[in-house]
């Protein structure tokens, strides 16, 4: 089946019109902090998730379903009434054509959120001026409508990684720095967005968008979808002959992912592949030795 066509069978399957672009679930976990504490924050997790489902992120219509993700938030500490810390797990996933099923897109842990919040607090949506809550919802509300998108389109997420850069810059240049600063650390939100929009990675975010066609392919041609999600492997197999791939967007693209290659090549015939996978994502190299078995 031609490409072209594959796709635009998918998007009239989907196809409806929202202002808005997510559908997302949040929870929130209390037990770091004193009981008053957890009364004064009794509302946040509504006000968090009123604020990521009614906020529109781009500046037109969202075509197609909205983008089921999560945020599970961890309290961490409370140094007043109003000032916190907390760790956050960011989950999004996209429909698998063809299939009830849904394909983890992204699972981050992000460990550094700083804000100040009052019982009650309005929020509102201005990705001009830094708000450590606002802005920190914000640029994850870009970087998982990019993400979707990029599978979709080639490098169709541009304009959202864009501005979740933007957002970055603003954090790194306010009182609330932890978390958008250069770091060492295997994740870093400013990092994870140069790394998005930097050259080097362009032939990485080509293969994306054709191992997204791949998983959609799947339940129509198998052996030939196949050899589209292999494509990825093969061309990150390259870069790394050419550069350290050791970057936070490879990290958090095998974080979501390595689960559901394997599944995919289980019974993929030439098991060099296996290799390369293991070379290329040391982390998970016991759930690729599975592909061995």
């Amino acid at each position: 089946m031609n490409k072209i066509l594959l796709i635009a069978i998918f998007f009239s399957y989907i196809l409806q019109s929202y202002a808005q672009e997510l559908n997302c679930r949040v929870t929130v976990n209390y037990e770091g902090l004193q009981i008053r504490n957890r009364e004064l924050l009794s509302d946040f997790a509504l006000i968090i998730e009123n604020y990521m489902n009614s906020t529109q992120f781009n500046n037109e219509p969202w075509e197609g379903e909205k983008i089921n993700c999560s945020l599970s938030i961890f309290f961490t500490g409370a140094s007043s009434d109003i000032d916190y810390t907390a760790q956050v797990v960011i989950v999004s996933t996209r429909p698998v054509y063809k299939s009830d099923r849904q394909s983890l897109m992204l699972t981050i842990n992000d460990a550094n959120w700083n804000f100040k919040y009052e019982r009650g607090q309005a929020l509102y949506s201005n990705q001009a001026v830094y708000d450590p809550i606002t802005s920190f919802l914000d640029f994850y509300a870009n970087i998982i409508i990019g993400w979707d998108w990029d599978t979709w389109s080639e490098f169709g997420g541009n304009t959202n990684y864009q501005k979740a850069f933007n957002i970055a810059n603003l954090g790194i240049n306010s009182n609330f720095r932890k978390g958008w600063e250069r770091t060492s650390d295997a994740y870093n939100r400013t990092r994870f967005c140069e790394d998005l929009l930097n050259e080097k990675f362009r032939p990485f975010r080509e293969a994306f968008y054709e191992y997204h066609y791949g998983i959609d392919y799947y339940q129509v041609d198998k052996t030939q979808a196949q050899k589209h999600i292999v494509n990825l492997i093969q061309v990150l197999s390259e870069m790394r002959t050419k550069m350290d791939i050791n970057s936070v967007l490879i990290r958090t693209f095998f974080d979501a992912k390595y689960g559901e290659i394997a599944d995919l090549l289980r019974d993929y015939p030439d098991k060099s592949i296996v290799d390369k996978l293991k070379r290329i994502d040391p982390s998970h190299i016991s759930k690729y030795n599975e592909l061995l078995r």
